[in-house]
């Protein structure tokens, strides 16, 4: 009661009681942004200093990584695009329509990744090609294991929050990366420590198979909503 009659005196006052609400959707619709940029940020980073070390060890995964987390920066911009340009009030029909378009151009950077990666990793395969150890590969694969699943759990936490499905889309492309990120280390590590030349490539051909599954889910979610 003592609640309800505060709330009269401040309506009686003119104040908007709506204005905390809004406040704290603006905070949201900034983190979701900030999150974006960040992860934009990191993947450019980490998918040069990625092909660097792919360039000079040949490794297929190490490569593959790389490129994932430039198809990942593409997906973070996408989401750039949605908060930066659009609100988050998911009652808005406009705002539906973009979370739709927003989801449906993460799905096809997952079917971009998914596919190279697949393809790549066959190649590598029938031609028996042999990476050679890399430390700067290990150092990056640890840093993004460490690192990537933090990133994950904040966009897809603050996806469901505020009910952005485009949000979540994008965090299990972070997620992605993570599953990428534990094969490459187990590939190079193995390699470094066995010499056996065919776990770099067949890790990368797992992950590249489960990218696509997860590009074909997010496209069709897309869709049905």
């Amino acid at each position: 009661m003592r609640l309800g009659r505060c709330q009269q005196c401040l309506e009686a006052d003119g104040v908007d009681v709506a204005k905390p609400q809004i406040t704290t959707m603006a905070l949201a619709q900034r983190r979701a942004l900030a999150l974006s940029i960040l992860t934009v940020a990191y993947n450019i980073l980490e998918g040069v200093a990625s092909v660097v070390a792919a360039a000079l060890s040949g490794s297929t995964a190490l490569f593959g990584f790389g490129l994932d987390s430039f198809v990942e920066s593409l997906s973070g911009g996408v989401m750039v695009w949605r908060f930066w340009c659009y609100g988050i009030d998911v009652e808005d029909e406009e705002t539906e329509r973009i979370e739709r378009k927003a989801s449906r151009l993460v799905s096809y950077s997952f079917f971009i990744l998914g596919g190279y990666v697949t393809v790549d990793a066959c190649t590598s395969l029938y031609r028996h090609e042999t990476p050679e150890p890399s430390i700067p590969g290990l150092v990056i694969a640890v840093a993004s294991v460490v690192a990537m699943p933090l990133l994950f759990l904040a966009k897809y936490r603050l996806g469901k929050h505020i009910g952005s499905p485009s949000l979540v889309a994008d965090s299990k492309e972070t997620l992605a990366c993570v599953m990428l990120s534990v094969a490459l280390l187990i590939g190079l590590g193995l390699n470094y420590l066995l010499r056996i030349w065919w776990v770099d490539s067949a890790a990368a051909l797992v992950i590249g198979a489960l990218i696509v599954r997860e590009g074909w889910r997010t496209f069709e979610e897309s869709r049905t909503r």
